[in-house]
């Protein structure tokens, strides 16, 4: 996703240290884009694919 969403222009803003699992990303406009890091599997919830397509205008 990292590098899907770097193709778009975006990159990983750094929250601190209390972040745990979230991760946010913005564009050159400062459009944020929130993800928590899908664990134990690695593998994206559905509802994070639609909110990213609804973002990226896909």
């Amino acid at each position: 996703m990292v590098t899907l969403l770097g193709y778009f222009g975006f990159i990983e803003v750094k929250i601190g240290k209390t972040s745990g699992s979230r991760v946010k990303f913005e564009n050159s406009e400062g459009t944020p884009i929130m993800l928590h890091k899908p664990h134990p599997n690695g593998i994206m919830k559905k509802y994070q694919l639609k909110q990213l397509k609804e973002i990226l205008d896909l």
